[in-house]
C-alpha cells in the first residue's frame, strides 16, 4: 500500500478509536460541577492569555516602544528657539503611535459640524504679503469651515465643557491654503511631544471608557496640576470661552505665530484672528450640561439653521503683526503657543470678511473627509520655530494618512481638492482617481520636456521660506528658558473678566475639581492654580474642605487687556436668536398674541416658537418637548398665566413644565416678560421678583412694549446681576 494511502488509514482508524471512547464516557453534562469548570477553565485561559500582555509602570524608566530607556518631553531642536528637527525619533515615535490610535474618526476634535462660504478681501495687502488670496480689494476665495470640540468622540454632546475647533480652508487660487485654531488664543502645552500625554489625560479612563467628553476626573486635572503650561488654557476653558452660545458666537485663533512673506522676501511675525459679527455669547454651566441631554446636536443645529434662513454667520480675519526683531520684546516668547499678544501692544489689522452661506450636501463627504493641515500653506505665508507648530505640521498629514487607511491620495477626495491645478510626480497608491498622461514623473527630465517645471520665489509664483529665517544653535532637547512662565497670562486672563464672569470660571473649577478622587491631585491643582490667584485658590479650596494654601506672589499682578471678557458688550445683531412664547392652546386670544409676537419679534430676524399644552395651528411646539435651553428668551402671553401657577397642571406635559422652563430661563440670566396684567403677575411671582427690580424682566400692556423689551434684553443676552458672587471676593 501507498505510504499516503498508510497514513490516512491509520488516521480513519485513530479517529472512530476516538469515538469510540467517547461514546463509552459518561455524558459530561450529567457532572453537576461540569458547566461551572468549563467557566472557570475557561476564564483562566482568557486570563493567562491577556497575563502576559499586561503592562505595569509603577516603577520603571520610560522606553521607547523597543525597549531603550529615554526622556519624551521635549523636542530635539537646533537651539533652544530652533526648529524641531526631523531626526528626531523619539518625538516621531511617540507622535506617530500617538496618531493612529482611533480609527476611522479624528484621535481628537471628532465631534464637528462644517459649512462652506466665501472670504473676501478688504484691500490689496501686497504691502505685507504675498498670498494672492490677499491681493486685490474685493477679492474673493471660497471657504469651508469645521467647528469641533477636542476631546469628546463623535457621538459626545456639542455643549460639553471644552476648548472648540475653528479649521478653515481657503481655497486659493495657488492653492489650498488652511488656518487650524481654536476658539482660545493658546494651547495647553508648548512642545508637541507632549500631546499626546494631553490628550490621554483628559480622554476617558481606559478601564471604564468614563467620562465621555469630559475633563472633571482625576487624569486630566493631575496633568494640568503638573504640566503648568496648562494654567493659562485652562482658564479660559474654564470661563465661558469652554461654553459658547454657538459656534457663531466665538471668536477663533490661529493659536501660533506664523510669518507674512513679501514679494521681495522680507518678513514679520503675524497672530491670526477671526473676530465674530454676531458678537460673543456664551452658555452658563447649568444650562450647559441640561442641554447635553436634551439636545447634544445643538450647536450643529443652530449653524445649520442661521444658514438655512439666510443668516450665514461671518467673521472678520485680522492679524496681529509684530516686527521679527520684537519677538522676545514683550516679555515673553512670540513661539510660546501658550501666550497671547495684548491687543494694546499690537492692534488687530483687518483683512476681509468671512461669510458662511452654504450647508453641506452630505455630511460624511464633506464635513467628515475634510482634512486639514496646518501645511497647507501658500505664497506668502510661513511657519515659525514655534515647538508645537513644527510637530503639527508632522501630526496631522500623519493622522490624515491614517484616517484614509494609509492612502496618500486623501487630498483628490472632493472637499479636499484645491480648486488650483495639481501637476507633480506623486503616482499610484490606494484610492488613485487621477489618470496621468505623463509617463515620465520624475524630475529632471528631458523626455517631457522638464515638465513639470520647479517653481519659487522667481519663476512660476512658487511657495519660498522666508529667505531671512536663521537656525543657528547646539542640538538640544528642552524648551527654551523664554517659555517658562506659565502663569502670568493666566492671571492676565482672569483679571479682564467682569466680577460675575470670574466667578463662573471658580464655579467651574469647583465643579471640576470637585469630582477628583485623589485628594493628593486636589492639593496639587490649589498650589497650581495658587500661583496665579490666591483669590481664586482660596475659593476653590472652600468648596473642597481644603486649607487654602499660602499666597505664592511671583507672578502676581494687576494688568488688563481688551477684548477677553464675553459678557460686557451688547450683541451686535439678535437675528436667529430664539424666543419661547407659552400659551394656553385652548384659549383663541392667547394664540391670536402669539402671532402678533412672533410677526413684531420676526421683523429683526428673531425666531419665535409658540408652545402650547397640543399642536394646533399656530403652536409650533409642546410643552412636553419644551425646555428653557431652546430659547434665548421667554414671553408668556395673555391667558398662559394659570399654567405658570399650577392650576392647569395636565397629563399633556410633565408637572409644572411651563413654570420650570419660566424659572429656568430667569436662574440662568435669560430675559423673560409677559404680555397684560395678569401674565405679568404670574411671571413675577414665579421667578420671585418685584416690578422693575430686573431690567431682564419685562412686563407690558401691548405687545409692542414687551417686543422692545425683549430686544432690548436679547442685545444684553444675559443678565448677570441674578448669579451670586462670593462674599468678600477680591
Amino acid at each position: 500500500m501507498h505510504g499516503s494511502s498508510m497514513k490516512r488509514l491509520l488516521t480513519w482508524a485513530t479517529l472512530v478509536g476516538s469515538m469510540s471512547a467517547v461514546t463509552q464516557a459518561a455524558c459530561p453534562f450529567a457532572d453537576p460541577n461540569y458547566l461551572a469548570k468549563r467557566e472557570e477553565g475557561a476564564q483562566q485561559q482568557t486570563e493567562d492569555i491577556l497575563e502576559e500582555y499586561k503592562v505595569d509602570d509603577s516603577n520603571a524608566y520610560m522606553s521607547s516602544d523597543v525597549g531603550g530607556p529615554m526622556e519624551d518631553q521635549n523636542s530635539l531642536k537646533a537651539g533652544y528657539r530652533g526648529s524641531t528637527l526631523m531626526e528626531d525619533w523619539i518625538f516621531r515615535q511617540k507622535i506617530q503611535h500617538f496618531d493612529h490610535e482611533r480609527i476611522p474618526e479624528r484621535a481628537v476634535h471628532a465631534r464637528g459640524a462644517g459649512a462652506h462660504g466665501t472670504f473676501t478681501s478688504y484691500a490689496d495687502w501686497s504691502n505685507i504679503t504675498a498670498a494672492s488670496f490677499l491681493g486685490g480689494a474685493g477679492k474673493k476665495t471660497p471657504v469651508f469651515v469645521r467647528f469641533s470640540t477636542v476631546a469628546g468622540s463623535r457621538g459626545s454632546a456639542d455643549t460639553a465643557r471644552d476648548v472648540h475647533g475653528f479649521a478653515t480652508r481657503f481655497y486659493t487660487d495657488e492653492g489650498n491654503f488652511d488656518i487650524v485654531g481654536n476658539n482660545i488664543p493658546v494651547f495647553f502645552i508648548q512642545d508637541a511631544i507632549r500631546f499626546p500625554d494631553l490628550i490621554h489625560s483628559v480622554k476617558p479612563s481606559p478601564d471604564n471608557e468614563i467620562p465621555q467628553g469630559a475633563t472633571a476626573h482625576d487624569s486630566a486635572w493631575d496633568f494640568f496640576s503638573q504640566q503648568p503650561s496648562t494654567m493659562h488654557t485652562l482658564f479660559w476653558a474654564m470661563a465661558g470661552n469652554g461654553i459658547p452660545r454657538s459656534y457663531r458666537h466665538m471668536d477663533g485663533f490661529g493659536v501660533h505665530t506664523f510669518r507674512f512673506v513679501k514679494e521681495d522676501g522680507s518678513s514679520k511675525l503675524i497672530k491670526w484672528h477671526f473676530k465674530t459679527k454676531q458678537g460673543k455669547a456664551s452658555l452658563v454651566w447649568e444650562e450647559a450640561q441640561v442641554l447635553s441631554g436634551k439636545n447634544a446636536d445643538f450647536h450643529r443645529q443652530d449653524l445649520w439653521d442661521a444658514i438655512e434662513s439666510g443668516n450665514g454667520p461671518e467673521w472678520e480675519l485680522s492679524v496681529q503683526i509684530v516686527d521679527e526683531e520684537k519677538a522676545l520684546a514683550f516679555g515673553f516668547d512670540l513661539l510660546d503657543p501658550t501666550k497671547i499678544i495684548p491687543e494694546e501692544l499690537a492692534p488687530l489689522v483687518p483683512l476681509g470678511i468671512m461669510k458662511l452661506d452654504r450647508n453641506p450636501t452630505n455630511y460624511f463627504a464633506e464635513t467628515e473627509q475634510v482634512m486639514y493641515q496646518p501645511g497647507h500653506i501658500v505664497r506668502g505665508i510661513d511657519f515659525t520655530e514655534d515647538p508645537l507648530l513644527q510637530g503639527r505640521l508632522f501630526s496631522y498629514l500623519d493622522t490624515q494618512l491614517n484616517r484614509n487607511q494609509g492612502g496618500p491620495n486623501f487630498e483628490q477626495i472632493p472637499i479636499n481638492r484645491p480648486v488650483s491645478p495639481i501637476h507633480n510626480n506623486n503616482r499610484d497608491g490606494a484610492g488613485q482617481m487621477f489618470i496621468h498622461k505623463n509617463v515620465y514623473p520624475y524630475t529632471p527630465n528631458t523626455l517631457n520636456n522638464g515638465y513639470p517645471l520647479q517653481a519659487n520665489q522667481t519663476h512660476g509664483k512658487g511657495f519660498f521660506t522666508a529667505p531671512n529665517r536663521i537656525v543657528d544653535g547646539k542640538l538640544v532637547r528642552a524648551l527654551s528658558p523664554t517659555f517658562d512662565d506659565h502663569w502670568s497670562q493666566a492671571r492676565l486672563f482672569y483679571n479682564s473678566l467682569t466680577r460675575v464672569e470670574q466667578q463662573f470660571l471658580i464655579n467651574a473649577m469647583r465643579f471640576e475639581a470637585s469630582h477628583l478622587k485623589n485628594e493628593q491631585v486636589k492639593k496639587n491643582v490649589l498650589a497650581q492654580i495658587n500661583r496665579v490667584s490666591n483669590d481664586v485658590a482660596k475659593r476653590v479650596a472652600v468648596a473642597l474642605g481644603l486649607e487654602a494654601p499660602a499666597p505664592d506672589p511671583t507672578f502676581y499682578h494687576d494688568n488688563v487687556t481688551a477684548g477677553l471678557s464675553i459678557f460686557n458688550e451688547t450683541l451686535p445683531t439678535i437675528a436667529t436668536l430664539r424666543v419661547g412664547v407659552l400659551v394656553s392652546s385652548l384659549n383663541g386670544g392667547s394664540l391670536a398674541q402669539a402671532q402678533q409676537l412672533k410677526e413684531q419679534l420676526g421683523k429683526d430676524g428673531v425666531v419665535v416658537t409658540v408652545v402650547g399644552e397640543v399642536l394646533r395651528e399656530g403652536v409650533d411646539q409642546t410643552y412636553s418637548a419644551a425646555d428653557a435651553t431652546g430659547y434665548d428668551a421667554v414671553v408668556v402671553a395673555d391667558g398662559a398665566e394659570g399654567l405658570l401657577t399650577g392650576k392647569g397642571s395636565s397629563p399633556l406635559f410633565p408637572a409644572g413644565r411651563p413654570g420650570q422652563i419660566v424659572v429656568d430661563s430667569f436662574r440662568w440670566g435669560k430675559p423673560v416678560g409677559a404680555v397684560g396684567e395678569k401674565a405679568g403677575k404670574a411671571l413675577e411671582e414665579t421667578v420671585g421678583v418685584g416690578r422693575g427690580e430686573d431690567e431682564g424682566v419685562v412686563v407690558g400692556g401691548g405687545v409692542e412694549e414687551v417686543v422692545r423689551g425683549v430686544e432690548e434684553g436679547l442685545r444684553v443676552f444675559r443678565f448677570l446681576g441674578r448669579f451670586a458672587v462670593d462674599e468678600g471676593a477680591e
